[in-house]
């Protein structure tokens, strides 16, 4: 139970840390956010009205990953908080192999949360009905 309890703490500070790379991550499409902008309002000094839709269909894409990137985040750090607080099981089982796409590191970290997870006496610990096989 020790072992249990200091394995979910672990893996809550993890689920900090990769939420925290992963908002960082999400901060990378800002460069091509700010280059739609300046296409789209002829900053650059082309004066090519073609370009302007370009440079908006850029920043649209560039505002969808940055708003799905960090909205990931907060996800991931809502489950390690979770995970602290031994709230909400099905979730933390849910984000664990949703962060498996996050790789490398959330493939690792997903791949552990749903190890420990599915251990019965993680699950007594969530307050979880425990299958007697």
């Amino acid at each position: 139970m020790k072992q249990d309890l200091e394995q979910l703490k672990l893996l809550a500070i993890f689920h900090y840390v990769v939420a925290g790379m992963a908002a960082m991550v999400a901060c990378i499409p800002f460069l091509h956010l700010f280059m739609g902008l300046a296409l789209a309002t002829g900053a650059l000094g082309d004066s090519d009205p073609e370009a302007r839709p370009v440079g908006l269909v850029i920043m649209v894409f560039a505002a969808l990953f940055i708003v799905a990137g960090w909205t990931f985040a907060a996800l991931v750090a809502f489950a390690g908080r979770s995970l602290q607080t031994h709230r909400r099981y099905t979730y933390c089982l849910v984000m664990g192999g949703v962060e498996c796409i996050f790789m490398p590191v959330g493939t690792v970290l997903g791949v552990f949360t749903i190890i420990v997870l599915v251990r019965d006496s993680v699950k007594e610990i969530f307050g979880r009905p425990v299958n007697s096989s």
